[in-house]
């Protein structure tokens, strides 16, 4: 009688190479709160990224429909507060439609 056959036996054994310079098995996993894009990110990419922050923020009502910049200022007149830097971001940007229509403007409604 011969050995037991394992499933492991169908498969060839690979030698896995070493991750890249710097990275080994047993370093941990960046915290959630630690920045792991490179500084270099542009101005327009920040500021695109505030927008979508301010997208998905439900306390200044819905988004759909309408334009960042109206959002904004019916957030204001219901006095929610909506972040100053969004209007800014809007008002130096006024016929970029990636900066004015919200990240739900494309999709049907």
């Amino acid at each position: 009688m011969g050995r037991k056959r394992l499933i492991t036996d169908s498969y060839p054994v690979v030698k896995r190479r070493e991750g890249p310079a710097g990275h080994s098995k047993g370093e941990l996993a960046p915290e959630l709160g630690e920045e792991t894009q490179p500084l270099s990110v542009s101005v327009d990419e920040a500021a695109l990224e505030l927008l979508r922050q301010f997208d998905l923020a439900w306390q200044y009502g819905p988004c759909t429909g309408i334009t960042r910049l109206q959002r904004w200022h019916r957030a204001e007149q219901l006095g929610l507060e909506p972040p100053p830097e969004v209007r800014e971001v809007l008002q130096t940007h006024p016929g970029d439609p990636r900066f004015q229509c919200s990240l739900w403007h494309f999709y049907p409604l």
